[in-house]
């Protein structure tokens, strides 16, 4: 976005339905006042929240499709301004030429902006920011579970719990200043009124609620998980027997796997992003320029990930010095701050225990080719990403909602030290709560900068 919506009142006109042919196609027009623009391509007033089927016509009268047209008068449609939908036959031709027509119709009317419809109906209260979030999300929804997850959040169940614990920080607040104000009252308003007792309260049901929005993120962003090991360890083949389909080329010829190969899969209803990388080794033995620069993509894929599953051969293990030298060379440049899970793979080649699928201090023992253990692999995956399998009272969350709790969370936990405190100082924990409150504002858009504005809704489609 090139400037606030709020300063920008001029009418706008966009394709609302994904390019390409299809039998329906949407044109939707939103502004103050489309009188002119419904006289002219419909040729006649339209009764509200009616479809109406009727000819399009051009500027000479001509017909340019016939469909159904439906006029939402103000305040009462999806932006809060005047809107109208055209939906004729969705040839790309035929929404072109109705596109136009509408421009050229509507005075001062131009394209709309990505998510200008949207970001005007959270700046005209039809939705708070959340909600409007939830809107790109339910869109984009890769999974059943992200796409209940989004309606929660859009009918505003996010919104709701923020809310309740904004109103709380606010009655907390207001005994604080009262405190500040009135310093020489012999009451103490803040014991009487078990000040610390009530934000107590406040951190443990913003904890339940952090909690909840981590899974709501991870519900949208899903996991990322990288297949990392030396070559023909079998990585291309726990890709494939995860992904249940031939995805990576397996052959016993160790480098086979050049670049990386990734692919989406869904555990319980989360998205997990995984990817098979080039077999790790050091740069003198890779067979070619090729081979080197994959080794090199695979570390940047490592340090990118969420987790990475460090791919073992029990075939190989202890009876290869080479190869056990190799193993501790790569574990010594795993990064730090990325969760490893040890993968013992060709169980079926090993006559050692635990049995396939078991998990002990060594990781965990499967068979890519067989299949067993894999189950167990996916749940180690959800527990490394925290999950929780109650996905019925989730809602749809996003990193910025986590960020925004988070600081909440430490400004509520200073001002519970302030309190604590032998001598207490009210400023700060006014000043605490205050920032507290703010955080909490930013999740529904109560305190929002405009280059927010414009980032969240830039990554919308157009028409919405």
């Amino acid at each position: 976005m090139n400037a606030p919506l709020a300063a920008r009142a001029d009418p706008i006109v966009a394709i609302a339905t994904a390019s390409g042919r299809g039998a329906v196609g949407i044109v939707r027009a939103s502004g103050r006042d489309l009188s002119a623009l419904i006289e002219a391509v419909c040729g006649q007033a339209l009764p509200p929240r009616q479809a109406t089927l009727l000819p399009f016509v051009d500027a000479q009268g001509r017909t340019i499709d016939r469909g159904l047209a439906l006029h939402f008068p103000a305040p009462h449609s999806y932006t809060g301004e005047e809107v109208l939908e055209l939906q004729a036959h969705g040839g790309p031709v035929v929404l072109q030429l109705l596109l136009a027509r509408c421009l050229q119709a509507l005075p001062g009317a131009r394209l709309a902006e990505p998510g200008e419809f949207t970001q005007r109906a959270f700046l005209n209260d039809k939705l708070d920011l959340a909600q409007a979030e939830a809107v790109a999300d339910l869109i984009d929804a890769g999974t059943e579970a992200a796409a209940r997850s989004a309606g929660r959040a859009l009918e505003g169940e996010l919104s709701q719990r923020v809310d309740a614990l904004a109103q709380r920080l606010v009655r907390l607040r207001t005994l604080v200043e009262a405190t500040l104000d009135f310093p020489e009252e012999e009451i103490d308003f803040l014991q009487q009124a078990d000040a610390s007792g009530q934000l107590a309260a406040i951190t443990a049901d913003l904890a339940a609620l952090l909690a909840a929005a981590r899974q709501g993120a991870l519900l949208r962003e899903g996991l990322r998980v990288v297949i990392a090991g030396q070559p023909n360890v079998g990585k291309s083949s726990l890709l494939n027997a995860l992904a249940g389909a031939e995805l990576a080329i397996v052959t016993p010829i160790p480098g086979t796997t050049r670049d990386r190969v990734s692919e989406s899969i869904q555990i319980e209803g989360v998205p997990v992003h995984v990817t098979d990388t080039a077999g790790l080794r050091r740069d003198e033995q890779a067979a070619d320029e090729v081979e080197r620069i994959g080794i090199g993509r695979s570390w940047e894929a490592i340090r990118s990930a969420d987790c990475v599953l460090f791919l073992h051969d029990l075939s190989r293990v202890g009876r290869d010095a080479a190869y056990d030298a190799a193993e501790s060379e790569i574990a010594a440049l795993l990064p730090a701050g990325v969760t490893v899970i040890d993968v013992w793979n060709k169980a079926d080649l090993s006559e050692a225990t635990p049995a396939p699928g078991e998990a002990n201090a060594q990781g965990l023992r499967l068979s890519a080719r067989t299949g067993e253990g894999l189950e167990a692999l996916r749940r180690a995956l959800l527990r490394t990403a925290g999950w929780q399998a109650v996905p019925e009272g989730v809602f749809i969350a996003r990193a910025r909602h986590v960020q925004a709790l988070q600081r909440c969370g430490k400004h509520l936990n200073a001002g519970r030290l302030h309190i604590e405190s032998s001598s207490l100082a009210l400023d700060l924990l006014a000043e605490d709560l205050r920032q507290a409150h703010q955080a909490l504002g930013e999740i529904t858009g109560v305190f929002t900068a405009d280059d927010l504005l414009g980032e969240i809704f830039g990554t919308f489609c157009i028409g919405k």
